[in-house]
């Protein structure tokens, strides 16, 4: 028996190693390859934040930030230039305060209608419908606002203006509502059941379970759902573009055009402004002043939602 040729074994063992080495550069291959792709978004990051950092400080070069934050006029286009970026922000705020209002509760209600009393059959059927709603493309929305919604409002609301934070605020709320409600039920689903149960076992009814534990049990997805919409909302487009008008106006009234912060930087990159030029530079520094909200924001949430989990 020890005559026998060892050949075949040793070729198994080759092979094995030959197929381990190649596994090896495989899995090498792959990882570099993700890291590669995580590498590209931070980097692509990195390269946002340093052209408004860099065209910003171009732009504070020739305006003072006193200016910027302390003038009530916004009117880099005109003769007369004034750089008060306040008129801006409080459209923004306007038409994003609209749309939160229409959209927080009928997409709290819809989600605590598809996490609690809705039926599986028709979960599934409900919530894709919804969700349709976020599938629309905004220009449509827009265009909606502008020639359905306006005029059907002007018929109601005297003193409405063609142009308007009104109609635009509102059909916003409409293509939100599938955010807040998917991500509210999906908040308020993930409850366990025996939390229920146990309110129902202490006399508590469907609606007081919903309304004393449920909730409160998911509050942190819910404000966080709140807060991503808030976001989006800030940084809608193309529906105040097309239908919110272009007067940079500080006002509190729905009711009269107002410029937001995202369609100003569409009216100058339209390529009507030189570029290089100080009204060229605004699109950055008002581009800036975005990031900076909206990044404020998503703290606040994770902030917010850290301290829920820590306080259970």
């Amino acid at each position: 028996m020890s005559g026998e040729p060892s050949g075949p074994a040793g070729s198994d063992n080759s092979y094995v190693s030959i197929e381990g080495r190649a596994s090896g550069w495989f899995e090498a291959l792959i990882e570099k390859g993700l890291f590669a792709c995580a590498a590209l978004s931070v980097l692509t990051t990195i390269g946002i934040i340093g052209v408004l950092i860099f065209e910003s400080a171009a732009f504070f070069q020739e305006v003072s930030l006193w200016e910027y934050f302390g003038s009530t006029v916004w009117t880099p286009l005109f003769s007369d230039k004034h750089f008060g970026i306040w008129p801006l922000i409080s459209g923004t705020l306007l038409t994003s305060a609209v749309a939160i209002a229409f959209a927080l509760p009928f997409g709290l209600l819809a989600a605590i209608y598809l996490s609690e009393f809705a039926s599986d059959g028709a979960r599934r059927i409900l919530k894709p419908a919804l969700e349709i709603l976020a599938g629309v493309p905004t220009i449509v929305y827009g265009y909606f606002a502008l020639i359905f919604v306006t005029p059907m409002l002007q018929k109601v609301i005297p003193g409405l203006s063609g142009f308007n934070a009104l109609s635009p605020g509102l059909v916003m709320g409409v293509m939100i509502i599938p955010m807040i409600s998917s991500l509210t039920e999906d908040a308020i689903h993930s409850v366990p059941d025996k939390i229920r149960e146990a309110s129902q076992g202490l006399g508590a009814g469907k609606l007081e379970t919903i309304g004393y534990v449920v909730l409160p049990a998911s509050r942190s997805g819910i404000v966080a759902a709140v807060i991503l919409a808030v976001s989006r909302a800030i940084g809608e487009t193309m529906i105040v573009t097309v239908a919110a008008g272009q007067q940079a106006v500080l006002t509190a009234d729905p009711r009269v055009p107002i410029q937001t912060m995202t369609s100003y930087i569409v009216q100058v990159a339209m390529g009507d402004v030189p570029t290089g030029t100080l009204a060229y530079n605004t699109i950055f520094v008002v581009g800036a002043t975005l990031f900076v909200m909206t990044f404020v924001m998503n703290i606040i949430s994770q902030r917010f939602a850290q301290s829920v989990r820590g306080g259970r």
